[in-house]
């Protein structure tokens, strides 16, 4: 039963609140999903009220190699021996009440996806959710110097015209589905309006990407219509394309790839790109 794994804490002074959806695996690339809701519910003071139990959604005790096993087991932290810290997932919502505005920050299930799923619908229907978004992101041919685009999948063709009007692309795709495909796909019989975005960010940069981060905030202030502060951000957001400049001007062979990709991203040309596709490959970083 969803309401036996949904734990609620506190009920928000909320009306008909939207819901803003970040999580950690598939679609986290540059911690863009989880980084950019971590900062709204940092920047907007929001307040945990409710969260997901763990138990039963993930497969904790994976086999194979360490670089691949590290991104299923639980976190722990131990100093000089002793066990400081032991984390399961943790799956928790935050409200905003000044914003009228929901905030999850979760990981992608392993398992069990209808129940997960059946958790959000739970909370949908008794906070008054309408519309829920997810942010993501995955790595594409992008040159670093650019704003990430976004594309959407919706859940009704009527969204369609809006999300365009923001300047959203619309999703091509055929493979391997997420959770949040069948969020969306099971939104419409909840009775739901859903949207997932999805930021392409530079394959070859690696970890945290504020840059992009900053990029979807933005606008994301804007589809939400929330007001949000990004001095900080814009400050770390410089210093880390500073850096990455830098680095490229030492890399005279990626510094040329970089400075075609940014006329073909400029001029919306996105099959050409083969050498540099080739080139990231040899690197050990794949782009589809």
């Amino acid at each position: 039963m969803a309401s036996s794994k949904l734990k609620i804490y506190e009920r928000p002074k909320l009306h008909n609140p939207q819901l803003l959806l970040g999580l950690s695996g598939w679609m986290d690339g540059g911690d863009v999903s989880t980084g950019t809701v971590s900062y709204f519910i940092e920047t907007l003071k929001a307040k945990k009220f409710a969260e997901i139990s763990p138990e039963g959604f993930y497969i904790y005790n994976f086999p194979g190699m360490m670089e691949v096993t590290a991104f299923f087991r639980p976190h722990t932290h131990i100093k000089d021996g002793l066990i400081e810290s032991f984390e399961f997932p943790k799956n928790t919502f935050f409200a905003d009440e000044q914003n009228n505005l929901i905030l999850f920050l979760g990981k992608e299930p392993n398992m069990r996806w209808e129940t997960y799923a059946d958790c959000i619908f739970f909370l949908c229907r008794e906070f008054g959710v309408k519309i829920i978004y997810f942010i993501g992101s995955v790595a594409g041919l992008v040159p670093h110097t650019r704003e990430p685009r976004l594309f959407c999948s919706i859940s009704d063709e009527k969204l369609k015209e809006t999300m365009q009007r923001f300047g959203l692309n619309l999703t091509n795709y055929e493979g391997p589905a997420s959770t949040i495909t069948y969020l969306t796909i099971c939104s419409k019989q909840q009775n739901l309006e859903m949207v997932s975005l999805v930021a392409t960010i530079p394959a070859y940069v690696q970890g945290n990407n504020p840059k992009c981060i900053e990029a979807v905030i933005r606008r994301l202030g804007g589809i939400l219509n929330v007001q949000i502060s990004l001095d900080d951000l814009s400050a770390v957001s410089e210093a880390f394309e500073k850096k990455l400049n830098d680095i490229v001007q030492e890399q005279p062979e990626l510094a040329e790839n970089i400075q075609k990709l940014e006329e073909d991203y400029d001029n919306e040309i996105f099959s050409e790109m083969g050498e540099l596709k080739k080139w990231l490959e040899q690197q050990g970083i794949r782009v589809d």
